[in-house]
């Protein structure tokens, strides 16, 4: 910006700073939040510091306001760990309980089985009780009880699989080494570490000239990431512990005992309370909800005294109270039903939009990006943000050279929300989305979607003859776009990929400017040779890069479906497809030829039996397979040496309930319903809602419903828990 720019964007930030300070001091009407007054004051400083001739008279800047260890292991999760979809406002609130209540009024488990739910909470499902609990800014630790004694501390890892971190966990003084109560336990909760403590840690960082961490929640992660538990014991981390994710009575119980001592939890709220009996630190800032208007209440006081903490706040998370409407709505491929967290207002800064480029991913998709004068947000500098589509720049009327609001929430990409718009100085220019693909050149599309619903037929023949609907977003119509096939590769190569180390996207970028890398498998093709004679590429990295390509080649088969970048098929969709492809299909693969051959026959109508995969997930997979040069590609892989991993079984040997079908009725004292649900499928079997003449036991506690009748009439095996108990 030449001088007179800059004098014209100190009077527009002067001025808009002043109306937000008296809006927010003298009307008691803020319309933005503190940070972004913040953001554009740091900026009007800066900006007068530089150029301290052009500072206005009234400027608003002048008012006064254990043992070490080698490395950590990997451990695989009892209970398969989950995250809570989000929601920011109330009006994404209300939309999350109208579908649960749509799913409750549809699932025969909440609406017509007397043994599930009794008359009066079925009549109920549309007034649902919700706990409202604090959600802690931590790192979530999974704490594992033999007998009532603490045995093992893990991560959540990808949710499957997490790293031990027992030895730290242990350091934390609120973790319980033994319970109260000799039971076998999972319990989840939260690691933080408060502010307090942060602080002190920072100081002495900082007189050792070592980096400060940017918040307590990424100095939390690092204590427990320590390999020696004595740096961890030094923090003064501390934790809440919020859920039971598996429960089963110690056989040393006797059932005198069983009945004065425990009682298996039906709420969320008794689970709480259970909690706290067995000795763990339990949040007392928790809230029992008839509606979302409690709810919102709950929310709005929380988010105005979330700072006064001593630890990170940053939302609440809202479960349903009952445990068995929990069950009966189950989860979907990565989130609970039930539940869901109700963030508060992400970090937001301003600063302005310098240009907007065009990005081409993987499955062809045109998606602006905003280039932004750098900025610090959530503790990290931003340079980048996503635009999504030309609809969102249109609905909020950007422009190049616009300062905007951006909000970044974790580790999600950051993006605009807001356009200040009295900042504009005219010379701010539209911008417009290609004809062309920016990569290839060639022409470019949205999308025609189809409208359909199998429930709403006479809705579904309204749409369809009316105007046709159109994707949001602009693709590529060329499958062999450079760009497309570049973000396939780096897809391929990621760490929830084939993960090979090395291969980042300048060298994938550079290697298929060379020629060498035009598919999946030539990945596999590369030698010494190739790579040396490559700008970047010494002796040692081409050998390294060998190396970590000869690692990659044996990998698990969600892993490899997740790889070759199925559109739609995310990580959960390839672990269900693998779990569910001898259950479903009788088939057990060994291999890569295996797969090519059955795949490519599997037609769309048996992929959707595999519950969790819908319709666009069984044509991808369709269409995948059916396509000659992805086979070909596979074929290819197969011959160089790459492996599926067959997972391998149990210790124990073969599982003690495969191919075993249990249908659960009745309240149980020894487990949890979640609880009896993981062990039958740990140990190879399968639960159904329903009794039928495929069922092979009917496992009945107390106060059994018409499932039992209708087990008798079927003469179908009754079992009840202590021979359920035999059996595993």
């Amino acid at each position: 910006m030449d001088k007179n720019q800059i004098k014209i964007r100190i009077e527009k930030l002067s001025r808009e700073i002043n109306k937000i300070r008296y809006q927010y001091h003298v009307l008691d009407k803020p319309d933005v939040t503190d940070e972004v007054y913040d953001s554009l004051t740091k900026e009007l400083r800066e900006l007068e510091e530089k150029f301290p001739e052009l500072k206005l008279p009234d400027s608003p800047t002048q008012r006064i306001g254990g043992t070490p260890l080698s490395k950590f292991q990997k451990v695989k999760h009892q209970i398969r760990q989950w995250s809570f979809d989000d929601v920011f406002d109330f009006s994404e609130l209300g939309k999350w309980e109208e579908k649960v209540k749509r799913l409750a009024e549809k699932n025969p488990l909440l609406s017509g089985v007397p043994d599930i739910l009794s008359q009066r909470e079925r009549r109920n499902t549309a007034e649902l009780e919700y706990v409202c609990e604090i959600k802690i800014d931590g790192l979530k630790i999974i704490l594992n009880y033999k007998n009532g004694i603490f045995v093992q501390g893990a991560t959540r890892g990808d949710g499957l699989i997490g790293e031990d971190a027992t030895e730290n966990i242990k350091t934390i003084y609120s973790v319980p080494l033994k319970l109260s109560t000799p039971i076998d336990l999972v319990a989840v909760g939260e690691c933080w570490l408060s502010k307090s403590e942060l602080k002190r840690i920072n100081s002495a960082r900082k007189i050792q000239n070592e980096a400060q961490f940017a918040n307590s929640r990424n100095a939390a992660a690092g204590s427990i990431r320590q390999l020696d538990p004595k740096v961890a014991a030094s923090r003064k981390l501390d934790s809440f512990v919020y859920d039971i994710d598996f429960l089963a009575l110690s056989p040393a119980l006797s059932r005198v005992q069983e009945r004065g001592l425990m009682k298996i939890p039906q709420t969320q709220m008794e689970e709480l309370i259970l909690l706290e009996k067995l000795g763990f630190n339990v949040n007392q800032e928790r809230k029992l909800c008839k509606n979302i208007e409690e709810i919102q209440k709950f929310y709005d006081s929380w988010k105005n005294r979330k700072d006064k903490e001593d630890y990170g706040i940053d939302g609440i998370v809202i479960k349903i109270n009952s445990k068995k409407i929990q069950d009966a709505l189950g989860y979907t491929g990565k989130s609970p039903r039930w539940g869901v967290a109700y963030k508060f207002p992400a970090e937001k800064v301003t600063t302005v939009i310098e240009d907007i480029k065009i990005q081409v991913g993987r499955t062809g998709a045109l998606t602006p990006v905003a280039h932004l004068r750098p900025t610090v947000v959530a503790g990290s500098t931003v340079s980048r943000a996503t635009l999504h589509n030309e609809d969102e720049i249109k609905r909020l009327d950007i422009k190049i050279g616009d300062t905007v609001v951006i909000r970044k929430a974790g580790d999600v990409i950051p993006e605009v929300v807001e356009v200040l718009k009295n900042l504009r100085t005219g010379e701010e220019r539209k911008f417009k989305m290609p004809t062309v693909c920016p990569i290839c050149g060639s022409s470019v599309m949205r999308e025609e979607t189809i409208n359909q619903s199998s429930a709403f037929p006479l809705l579904a023949s309204a749409r369809n003859s009316s105007k046709p609907s159109f994707s949001a977003a602009t693709y590529c119509k060329n499958k062999k776009c450079f760009a497309q096939e570049k973000e396939k590769i780096i897809h391929f190569v990621s760490k929830k990929g084939f993960n090979i180390d090395g291969l980042g996207e300048r060298i994938v970028e550079q290697l298929m400017n060379e020629g060498l890398v035009s598919n999946f498998s030539d990945i596999f093709e590369l030698t010494k040779g190739d790579l040396e004679p490559l700008e970047r590429f010494a002796e040692k990295s081409a050998e390294n890069l060998l190396f970590a390509i000869e690692e990659s080649k044996k990998i698990t088969l969600p892993k490899f479906l997740f790889a070759l970048g199925i559109r739609h098929l995310g990580e959960e969709g390839a672990v269900l497809v693998e779990r569910n492809m001898e259950k479903i299909f009788k088939i057990k693969l060994k291999n890569i030829l295996d797969l090519m051959e059955i795949f490519s026959k599997i037609q769309k109508e048996e992929w959707l039996k595999i519950k969790g995969v819908g319709d666009k997930v069984a044509e991808s997979l369709v269409e995948w397979f059916g396509n000659q040069e992805n086979i070909e590609v596979l074929e290819k892989m197969a011959e160089l040496g790459v492996e599926i991993i067959i997972e391998k079984e149990e210790k124990n040997g073969s599982k003690k309930l495969e191919n075993l079908t249990f249908v659960l009725t009745g309240e149980l004292k020894s487990f949890t319903r979640d609880g009896v649900k993981d062990i039958i499928r740990k140990e190879g079997g399968d639960v159904s809602s329903s009794v039928s003449r495929k069922t092979d036991y009917v496992l009945v506690g107390e106060n059994p419903g018409s499932k039992f009748g209708k087990a008798q009439e079927l003469k179908v095996k009754i079992i009840n828990e202590e021979e359920f108990k035999k059996m595993i």
